[in-house]
């Protein structure tokens, strides 16, 4: 009785010695490192549409931008994993696009000859085969590495020259087009996004889920006997989190068809065309549902898993981890086979959106992915990272390259200021480390 009274007592002069903004953080348990890179997508949104005299906040650009952002996304969920465990892979790019490569050639010249064209087998046939081959050679880096004792810098910079090469060598340069029309979908336009009625449903059903695993996350605190946030403080994060979701709703659903394309579609409906035009809502794009998926699996894996802790583990203290009876060399393995999949999921958006394979395909997405995980905040020296912030950062790195776009700087330019974001991000990281220690 007696120290619950004093931790009482502890506790108040705690909260009376803390700031107001202090008191904020510590009860709603904001990651303030991400609130923080929010922050800073903020101002370079701001910016860029100021300096583009409103072009760049307009919902024709920032959906554009969500589905420019999935390919890269989905592969900067698996970099946090490799870079946690003190490993680097800079063969993501040329995975890519090899995959792809190989998955327009089975759904453009092979599939069609024992299907037929536009085969209802053929996207699947197709995706499958790629997230085969993508585990496959995530996994023949990870054994080299771990078995192999080669250091990963070496076995994915070696993969990144030998899969580029063999892309040239599926077709001699060629490029490969069109895609299987169900294909196609995955990577968005007017065709491949769910429309307004069913954006809706689906930002229904994300509020429901974010309630929901906030109530349950309090209630297996109170189970376990952890400390509870305050209760205003589950109301106000379940309401900032349902206004995002609606919010992103509004603006994909504020997007409409181009003109030419929704008068074709009346037309084919028989649906007569209003004087003002038909307006036609494009919704949520089917890439960046698939991101948000996956992002909320590897979320699942990264925290929830055996898998997900013994990563982590590696990461803070290899030697201790492989004392501990974790099996280090496997989840290695397992580690670069999952970045390979997650490399055919970002070939197949990437392919999709282009409707054709080409040899330039996924060129410097190795370095997008790597930055969008370092600016997301996961750190080299390993043991630290999220994937929510690894997302973020592969939309920080987008926003900087559509913003440029639109005021049209130079591609020269335009990786100068990505390369001086990514050595500013990695400077923070050590000073935070500095401060955290």
């Amino acid at each position: 009785m007696a120290d619950t009274t004093d931790t009482a007592h502890f506790n108040r002069a705690r909260n009376a010695a803390e700031s107001p903004v202090k008191r904020f953080f510590r009860a709603t348990e904001i990651d303030t490192r991400l609130l923080g890179m929010v922050g800073a997508m903020l101002i370079i949104w701001i910016g860029f549409d100021f300096l583009s005299n409103g072009l760049f906040l307009t919902p024709r650009n920032l959906w554009n931008l969500s589905v420019q952002t999935a390919s890269i996304a989905v592969m900067a969920t698996g970099m946090v994993l490799v870079i946690v465990t003190r490993n680097i892979d800079l063969s993501v790019g040329s995975i890519l696009g090899f995959v792809g490569m190989i998955m327009g050639v089975l759904q453009a010249e092979l599939l069609p000859q024992l299907l037929g064209f536009n085969h209802p087998a053929t996207w699947i046939i197709t995706l499958l085969a790629g997230l085969a081959l993508g585990a496959a050679i995530g996994a023949l880096h990870g054994m080299i590495i771990a078995f192999l004792n080669v250091p990963s810098f070496i076995v994915t910079l070696g993969g990144l020259l030998v899969w580029r090469g063999a892309t040239w060598f599926v077709t001699s340069g060629r490029t490969v087009a069109p895609m299987d029309a169900t294909f196609r979908l995955m990577g968005g336009g007017t065709e491949g996004s769910i429309g307004a009625t069913a954006s809706w449903i689906v930002g229904l059903i994300a509020c429901l889920a974010i309630v929901v695993s906030i109530l349950n996350a309090r209630k297996q605190r109170k189970r376990f006997g952890f400390p509870r946030r305050p209760v205003w403080a589950e109301y106000l994060l379940s309401a900032v989190g349902c206004l995002l979701v609606l919010g992103a709703v509004t603006i994909a659903n504020s997007y409409p068809w181009p003109t030419n394309i929704a008068r074709r579609y009346a037309e084919a409906n028989g649906i007569a065309w209003p004087e003002g035009g038909l307006f036609i809502a494009h919704g949520i794009a089917i890439p960046v549902l698939i991101a948000i998926v996956i992002g909320i699996v590897m979320t699942f894996i990264s925290t929830r898993l055996r898998f997900g802790r013994y990563v982590f583990a590696i990461g803070g203290n290899p030697e201790a981890a492989e004392l501990a009876g974790i099996k280090t060399r496997w989840v290695t393995v397992r580690i670069f086979a999952l970045m390979g999949m997650l490399c055919a999921v970002a070939a197949a958006i990437s392919t999709a959106r282009l409707n054709a394979a080409t040899n330039a395909q996924g060129e410097l997405d190795e370095l997008y992915t790597i930055a969008a995980a370092v600016i997301g905040g996961t750190s080299l020296a390993g043991g630290m990272g999220t994937i929510a912030g690894a997302m973020l950062g592969a939309l920080v790195m987008q926003s900087l390259q559509s913003g440029m776009v639109l005021l049209g700087i130079d591609s020269p330019l335009q990786r100068i200021v990505v390369g001086v974001v990514l050595v500013t991000a990695v400077w923070l990281d050590t000073v935070y480390r500095a401060r955290a220690k």
